[in-house]
């Protein structure tokens, strides 16, 4: 007699999104504290300041880290004040870890 065969669980596939955070987010550390908080949950992407005062970023990994973290953005970093928050589905690279990218 033979045991049925039990294949590892498969983990869900990563989830991407990109966000902009609306409000005031610039001169506040947004951008390293979402690099932190980012590198904590790990997630993969990049975070960028926008001309129009906004901060835009893109999180990819674990659909629940990927929740957890747009949840954090919602509030961001004590001096911070954020009034939106957009997500946007992705199909974006976000390449091997999580990085600063410069000014749009």
């Amino acid at each position: 007699m033979t045991t049925p065969r039990s294949d590892p669980p498969q983990s869900p596939p990563a989830k991407t999104v990109r966000v902009v955070v609306k409000g005031r987010v610039q001169g506040v550390f947004y951008r390293n504290w979402t690099i932190e908080n980012a590198t904590q949950l790990g997630l993969k992407g990049w975070v960028r300041n926008r001309r129009d005062g906004s901060v835009e970023a893109l999180f990819s990994g674990k659909p629940d880290s990927v929740q957890e973290m747009e949840q954090r953005c919602r509030c961001g970093p004590p001096d911070a004040l954020v009034t939106a928050l957009e997500v946007f589905p992705s199909g974006d690279d976000p390449g091997t870890g999580f990085e600063r990218k410069p000014t749009v």
